[in-house]
Parts: structure tokens; C-alpha cells; sequence
């Protein structure tokens, strides 16, 4: 049975770069007791930048004790629990194969698996490296974005009980290589309608661009039937489906 490690949070401060000043909430310490999961955050946590941190699909980060371990010998140094930013460490649990749309029940609370963590420059600050969030990215240990879907309460030592597992199969680790490059695992991230909308308006864009060659390659008639079941989860008329998309692929 996976368990919570570390609850970790932090509040956003003002950290001093080259001759800027940064606002970042990415320091995160852990602590005692039950801490309140409501609405888009853990009580006492925040995120300095709105516009591209937090939110519904961005509630909760999690990240593996596990990795931990990787990464400590891959630095060759001891991290403490919140070191990567993350609100929840979870022992005894790959929680980059988490599946999307995966949910947990922790304490009182249930989260749903939305998203894997895209590296920003925050996380580079953090590490005293600005090229570490390239590093992250390429190690293929993104950790998974939660969102609140019941509200209630985590303490460290809780069990962590996967509940729900969606059919599709699409983990947040295929995600992030999917952003890393890896072309062919786009038609799997239109298959998960529990995908964060950000994700998958990038992968539609990816997808209608790539409908758009002249030649296509032997993957095109499995990304074109993806792309109209995304369409058709979207909300379109199934037998509109495929006059919507031609009108996409037509657009300049």
C-alpha cells in the first residue's frame, strides 16, 4: 500500500536571480498534522503565478519517494521532502504511471490524476541550476498534477488507495514524452477525457498540423480517428465529426 511520506507546502516569497527579483512559491517544507484539501489548493500552500501554476487541474502536485532515491544518487546529495515543489510525497508508488483520470482516496480526500508537471525556470531557482529543468524533463519523472474532486483532510502516514483506473491507459509519464518529442503517443493523449484542457488543445493542434501533410506517414489514419473521437467527447454530433475536421485540416 502506497503512503503519504510528507504533506509539503509553502507560501509564495521574493528570491533574488542574477539582478531580478522572482516571485516563486516552489519552496515547500513538510508538515505535522491533518492539513485541509478545498478547492484548488492544500491549506497553508499557494503559487506565486497564477496564470500558469494552480488552478482546478493543478490543485495538488504529487511526486515519489522513490524518485527521490533516483535523484539523490544521480546528484549525489540528500533532498528533503518538498525539494521538486510537490504538496504530496508518496512512498511505495510510481506516480509517473499514474494513469490519467486515476483517482486516490488519501485521508478523507479524493484527488483525480490530471497531468504530469511541465519543468519551469521556478524549479531551476529551486535547484540552484538553470538548466535542471531540462534535466528533469529528460529523466522522465514528471510526478502528477491532482485535482480535489472530494474535499477533506491528509496527514502524512496515510494510505494512499487507488480507487478508480480509466480504460485508456494513458499515463502521465506518456504525456510528458509525448511533449518531449515523441510524436506517436499524441493520438493516446486525444483518447483520455480526463486529460487537463490545456493538453489537449495542444495535442489537437499537433494533430490537425500533422493531418495536414501532403504525405502522410503510416500513423495518419490512427491519429485522424483519434483526433474525431476527441471531437466527438468534445461534444460534436458523431456524424458531424468528420466534416468539422476536414474544415480544420482545410484551414490555413
Amino acid at each position: 500500500m502506497a503512503t503519504v511520506a510528507a504533506v509539503n507546502v509553502g507560501a509564495a516569497r521574493s528570491v533574488a536571480v542574477a539582478r531580478r527579483t522572482v516571485e516563486t512559491a516552489i519552496w515547500k517544507a513538510p508538515v505535522d498534522g491533518r492539513v485541509a484539501a478545498r478547492g484548488v489548493n492544500l491549506a497553508g500552500d499557494d503559487q506565486a503565478d497564477r496564470m500558469v501554476h494552480g488552478g482546478p487541474d493543478k490543485a495538488v502536485y504529487a511526486y515519489g519517494a522513490e524518485d527521490y532515491t533516483w535523484w539523490e544518487g544521480e546528484l549525489g546529495r540528500r533532498l528533503d521532502p518538498g525539494t521538486f515543489g510537490e504538496n504530496l510525497t508518496i512512498a511505495d508508488m510510481a506516480v509517473s504511471d499514474a494513469v490519467v483520470g486515476e483517482r486516490w482516496e488519501i485521508g478523507t480526500a479524493t484527488f483525480e490524476v490530471s497531468q504530469p508537471r511541465t519543468p519551469c525556470g521556478k524549479l531551476g531557482i529551486r535547484m540552484g541550476d538553470p538548466k535542471f529543468p531540462r534535466r528533469f524533463a529528460h529523466a522522465g519523472r514528471p510526478g502528477a498534477y491532482l485535482r480535489i474532486v472530494v474535499e477533506g483532510d491528509v496527514g502524512r502516514g496515510d494510505d494512499v488507495r487507488v480507487v478508480h483506473k480509466s480504460g485508456h491507459g494513458l499515463t502521465v509519464a506518456a504525456v510528458a514524452r509525448a511533449a518531449e518529442g515523441e510524436d506517436s503517443l499524441i493520438p493516446d493523449l486525444l483518447t483520455a477525457p480526463e486529460l487537463a484542457e490545456t493538453w489537449v488543445s495542444w495535442a489537437l493542434g499537433n494533430a490537425v498540423e500533422e493531418l495536414r501533410r501532403p504525405a502522410p506517414d503510416a500513423g495518419h489514419d490512427r491519429l485522424r480517428d483519434a483526433t474525431l473521437r476527441r471531437l466527438v467527447l468534445a461534444g460534436v454530433d458523431p456524424a458531424d465529426a468528420g466534416a468539422v475536421l476536414a474544415g480544420l485540416v482545410r484551414e490555413a
